[in-house]
């Protein structure tokens, strides 16, 4: 739904990037006191818009791309087999990757594993990339949690797989509920999310 949707409001603002590949590839290597996050949880303008309140908290940035695929070149428009995601970066001293993790969870269905919502097929798979031992260790306990606070026992297939190139997406999906909220909240009821992340998660706000 999300592409049709975007395909009839936004035909005539969609211009491709004039980025080179090269360019579109976002480092996850730091300056020391930093950490990267990736979460992938369907359409990345939610995703996105879930961890906005966090900003104050200890977000430095968050930007939305592709990533988990082969092509050296992805774009909006044709991505193959890469997954949309977000990457975080933050500062660890003043939020902890487990808050991420509590926050990624009620926000997505983690029991689907072909889309999310009304959005199907591979680009909008649920899957967690990690950027070291430790996020992976500390992601596989938090999915242990969610899996226990998930409503009726409803199996979690979610993946936690070691992060890769993550390629910035084109600059009018960042941020993209902040600089359109009318059409963005349309397009989230429409796709139902927020009524099915409550039927499986209840008010969970998070998962310690």
């Amino acid at each position: 739904m999300k592409k049709l949707f975007t395909a009839m409001f936004f035909s005539t603002l969609l211009p491709l990037s004039a980025c080179t590949a090269e360019e579109k590839k976002v480092p996850t290597d730091t300056p020391s006191g930093q950490e990267v996050a990736i979460f992938a949880g369907g359409c990345f303008w939610c995703i996105q818009h879930d961890f906005a309140d966090l900003e104050d908290a200890g977000l430095i940035t968050t930007v939305v791309g592709y990533t988990g695929g082969e092509s050296e070149d992805p774009t909006y428009r044709n991505h193959g087999t890469h997954i949309e995601a977000m990457q975080i970066t933050f500062d660890p001293a003043k939020i902890s990757y487990e808050t991420l993790l509590n926050r990624f969870w009620p926000n997505v269905d983690a029991t689907d594993g072909g889309g999310q919502f009304c959005d199907r097929g591979n680009s909008y798979r649920p899957a967690i990339f990690t950027t070291s031992p430790a996020q992976k260790k500390a992601a596989e306990a938090s999915r242990k949690r969610a899996q226990a606070a998930i409503k009726d026992g409803e199996k979690i297939v979610t993946p936690i797989i070691d992060a890769s190139t993550f390629y910035l997406g084109e600059g009018y999906h960042q941020h993209y509920a902040k600089k359109n909220p009318v059409r963005y909240n349309y397009y989230r009821f429409s796709c139902g999310r927020d009524k099915r992340t409550a039927e499986l998660w209840g008010q969970t706000e998070n998962l310690k």
